[in-house]
């Protein structure tokens, strides 16, 4: 507003001084005709009143602009002075919210809490077997709303954290997870639908990691929670990736799938968007509430060092995923049996993804086959990088920025030492719907392996497409 007024006033000064020498000049220049008798005296005077008419109209037209810009500055304060009370107000409503939510987690944990352990003291007593499944719905749904109002509470706290801080424990992950997939799982039947979760692991590694359980179950529930929301009918699956390790670290990798309605692109780009616009589902008319937590669990896996994805077709369902690289700790492990890769031979890949962790679990499983494994992080890149350097056999994520996995695969089919060389070139995503297969054969894509890459399918497609491979 200040910056306004000045180039309004610094314009009106501009303009009166330049007006003011005019009629000096003039003034002036009527003297001297007068003088040299260029002029006669009836002349100067008629020109002089003019003059003094043309003055009196630039004032006054001065006189209410300047009355005009007062009345606009004096309206620009007051709209001003009115902003700063609605933001204090604001800021009031904002704590008074915090306040409430607190009252209100306290108030519901409470009386929960005695309920459940009442249902854990009923189930000590001799029961029949009508009873006891009586007392284990009841207990499951107990545990369902106390799960929800900690959602709620901590979304708020995290929402209103700027850096919310980590807790690093020694955990069991299996152990706790578990635990949290039971509940949800009855949560998920409540609604009719079929609900999976599974844990892929080496039997051999034996150990606990060092993570923020508390964190990491916080944003499984968020998503969990919106796929149950977002199903109608069909099934919730997750799986949770604890199959790569590499020396002191252990990468997790979790998948929340669903056959709900999916998102289109622009709902998509909500939920990433920082400025915490999540997932906006008013033209749902079938569902309630809008996609709780995304935005939040978003920002929970940025901040424990992961990039949460989402792979999405509408009507057909999303895949959320993330991967997390912990350490190790209290190991008790089984001396591991040598890994033979299923070609002896060293054979180079490259590979294009755009996520850094996901780059390690699937150079892990690579290199553990014989390969030798380099990278880009979009589909440009491996074009480029193809044209130059010879490979064996291509991994190609579908979903990367700049040039998607579709468009690099059809520019990589097109090149002259593709002609020649036929390279292999396999696609790779956390999603297999329908479209993604049927565009990654129109794209020329040869095979297709889903996240989270099995070994076995892995060893399948690399013996399948070995001949070929020029094994050194």
């Amino acid at each position: 507003m200040n910056i306004l007024l000045k180039y309004i006033r610094s314009n009106i000064k501009k303009i009166l001084s330049f007006f003011t020498f005019l009629s000096i000049t003039i003034i002036l220049l009527l003297g001297y005709a007068f003088l040299e008798k260029l002029i006669d005296i009836e002349t100067v005077i008629f020109s002089l009143f003019t003059l003094a008419i043309v003055q009196i109209f630039v004032l006054q037209y001065f006189l209410k602009n300047q009355l005009k810009n007062d009345v606009i500055r004096s309206n620009l304060s007051t709209r001003v002075r009115e902003l700063k009370q609605g933001l204090k107000e604001t800021e009031r409503l904002l704590e008074h919210k915090s306040i409430y939510l607190a009252n209100m987690s306290y108030e519901v944990r409470t009386p929960l809490s005695t309920v459940l352990g009442m249902l854990n003291m009923l189930k000590q007593t001799d029961l029949n077997s009508d009873q006891q499944a009586q007392v284990e719905i009841a207990e499951y749904s107990s545990k369902h709303l106390l799960q929800l109002v900690n959602m709620v509470t901590d979304n708020a706290k995290v929402d209103s954290e700027e850096t919310p801080e980590l807790n690093f424990l020694a955990i069991d992950l299996e152990l706790d997870l578990t635990r949290l997939f039971k509940i949800l799982e009855y949560q998920a039947w409540e609604k009719g639908l079929n609900f999976d979760f599974k844990f892929l692991s080496e039997e051999k590694d034996k150990f606990l990691v060092l993570g923020d359980s508390a964190r990491i179950q916080q944003v499984l529930i968020n998503l969990i929670n919106n796929a149950i929301k977002f199903t109608n009918s069909g099934k919730i699956s997750i799986i949770v990736d604890k199959t790569v390790g590499i020396d002191n670290d252990q990468i997790v990798t979790f998948y929340v799938k669903d056959t709900g309605v999916g998102m289109k692109a622009e709902e998509v780009g909500r939920i990433f968007d920082n400025s915490g616009n999540s997932y906006d589902t008013s033209d749902i008319k079938d569902y309630r509430g809008g996609g709780i937590g995304l935005h939040i669990a978003h920002q929970l896996v940025k901040l424990m060092g992961g990039e949460l994805k989402l792979e999405t077709k509408e009507n057909e369902g999303s895949t959320f995923y993330f991967s997390l690289q912990l350490k190790k700790t209290l190991n008790v492990k089984i001396e591991e049996a040598e890994v033979q890769p299923v070609l002896q031979d060293k054979f180079s890949v490259l590979v294009a993804e755009d996520n850094r962790m996901n780059q390690k679990v699937i150079k892990f499983l690579l290199e553990r086959q014989g390969a030798d494994c380099t990278f880009v992080k979009n589909g440009l890149e491996a074009l480029e990088l193809y044209k130059i350097l010879d490979f064996d056999m291509v991994f190609m994520d579908i979903y990367m920025p700049d040039m998607d996995g579709y468009e690099a695969t059809k520019s990589i089919r097109k090149t002259e030492k593709y002609q020649t060389n036929k390279t292999p070139i396999i696609g790779v995503s956390a999603s297999a719907f329908e479209e993604d297969i049927s565009n990654a054969k129109l794209a020329g894509i040869d095979d297709y392996l889903s996240k989270p890459i099995e070994v076995e399918k892995l060893k399948k497609l690399l013996l399948k497409y070995s001949s070929n491979i020029s094994l050194a």
